[in-house]
């Protein structure tokens, strides 16, 4: 069930929210909150339910085991569930990617849920958090529906206070109200409106100017999707009392990969860092192993994307330049032109939407021949009549809120009129559209 849609809008999320209030004491909204989770899961997969209700016991019975052991013990049984979590990326994900088994349905989030549970144990292994012994609270921090599917990925130390005492209040609701309604025209007006330009240009081999009308739409479409959902998610936790981390801070004004990978995906982007690329060194020891980590956290990344080679590909592209930027090429970065820098940062960032949105490597491959102008042409047939009025308007407007770092404030009378305008807009949209799937379901 995806945020922007009908069942969502009018149905479930009212329903919710009126039993969700309307339940006294945390530890019954609690059970309500999971409950609906459950129920939100299971609109859209409800095959895969058993599987979630798994990882959220075994990972509920791993935290408790790894509590209470010592030296190692304690690391063989976090070792022995994480390699269980893996196991069940490793089966649904890349299993026929390895060719290993035949392939399966990705379930819904799973990418997400079990780098949720990943981090838990890791946390209660390295003595940083008891392990929680309320099954209810470690179900709801897994299942959590705002941030089920898509996340941000939430470390279990961010809510755990909230888990069990939580604060309601108006304006912090209203201030929640608004980020939701700001994520879903980010998702409606924005993405959906520029994706088929991006369909048209990667759907075979595109002449030069339709291969950059398409990168430069799917640059802004995976942005205001991804930011989208993200500011829904987070909007709805605090609508709940739940404090979410922000996911996205203006990545496309960045001036390097490594300033873009601070602002892009930041819960991700933490959470490779601290469990991953700490642990293997960091920048820690000789120049060369720094830049082997980099590399290898960005490959992982890129599978953690997606069992492909153009994913794979993607993450050592990512890890190459943030490598080279370590090794100097920051501090050149740092003399340029601000202009330049950030020039050179987009190149960067849309060379790897390449390889993210193509659908193997020798589509991939056509692709940058038709930026770099080999195939020729002006705007084919396809993309004029995907060029709509509204297509060109969302095109225009997404790109000067892409990169227009502050607005000035105005005043409440004159944001509340903008934001209820905005929803009835919104709406309007959401009401005679098509059902349009956020892009970080695939993952």
């Amino acid at each position: 069930m995806a945020f922007s849609s009908i069942p969502f809008l009018v149905f479930f999320l009212p329903v919710f929210l009126a039993a969700y209030f309307a339940t006294p004491g945390t530890a019954a909204k609690n059970a309500v909150a999971l409950l609906a989770s459950l129920l939100f899961y299971a609109w859209g997969e409800p095959q895969y339910l058993a599987l979630l209700l798994y990882a959220i016991a075994g990972n509920y019975a791993a935290a408790l085991v790894i509590d209470r052991l010592d030296g190692g013990w304690r690391r063989a049984a976090l070792a022995l569930a994480l390699a269980g979590d893996l196991l069940l990326l490793g089966r649904f994900k890349y299993a026929a990617f390895a060719g290993l088994l035949p392939a399966v349905a990705l379930p819904l989030g799973i990418s997400f849920y079990v780098f949720h549970c990943m981090s838990y144990l890791i946390d209660v292994q390295r003595r940083r958090l008891p392990a929680n012994r309320n099954p209810l609270e470690i179900a709801l921090y897994i299942a959590l529906f705002p941030q089920l599917i898509a996340g941000p990925i939430v470390r279990y130390g961010t809510v755990a206070r909230q888990l069990r005492r939580r604060r309601h209040r108006l304006a912090v609701a209203s201030a929640g109200m608004r980020i939701f309604i700001i994520g879903l025209a980010q998702k409606v007006l924005l993405a959906d409106q520029v994706a088929p330009l991006a369909d048209t240009a990667f759907a075979g081999t595109p002449g030069t100017a339709d291969a950059w009308l398409g990168l430069l739409a799917y640059t802004q479409q995976i942005y205001f999707d991804f930011a989208g959902y993200s500011a829904m998610a987070v909007g709805l936790g605090l609508i709940l009392g739940f404090t979410l981390p922000r996911n996205f801070r203006l990545p496309y004004i960045s001036r390097s990969l490594t300033e873009f990978w601070r602002r892009w995906h930041m819960s991700l982007s933490r959470w490779l860092r601290d469990y991953l690329y700490i642990p293997l060194g960091g920048n820690r020891g000789p120049r060369w192993r720094t830049w082997s980590n980099l590399v290898i956290v960005f490959l992982l990344c890129g599978l953690w994307h997606g069992a492909a080679w153009t994913f794979v590909l993607w993450g050592v592209w990512h890890g190459a330049f943030l490598a080279a930027e370590r090794a100097g090429l920051s501090r050149l970065l740092g003399r340029l032109p601000a202009p330049l820098a950030w020039g050179y940062a987009m190149l960067a960032v849309m060379g790897g939407w390449v390889l993210f949105r193509a659908p193997d490597l020798a589509a991939a491959g056509g692709y940058f021949a038709a930026l770099a102008g080999r195939h020729g042409g002006s705007l084919s047939f396809a993309m004029h009549m995907a060029l709509t009025p509204l297509a060109t308007l969302a095109l225009a407007v997404g790109g000067v809120l892409a990169v227009v770092p502050r607005w000035p404030a105005a005043p409440a009378v004159l944001d509340t009129a903008w934001t209820v305008a905005l929803l009835a807009l919104t709406a309007l949209f959401v009401a005679a559209g098509t059902y349009s799937p956020f892009l970080y379901f695939r993952f």
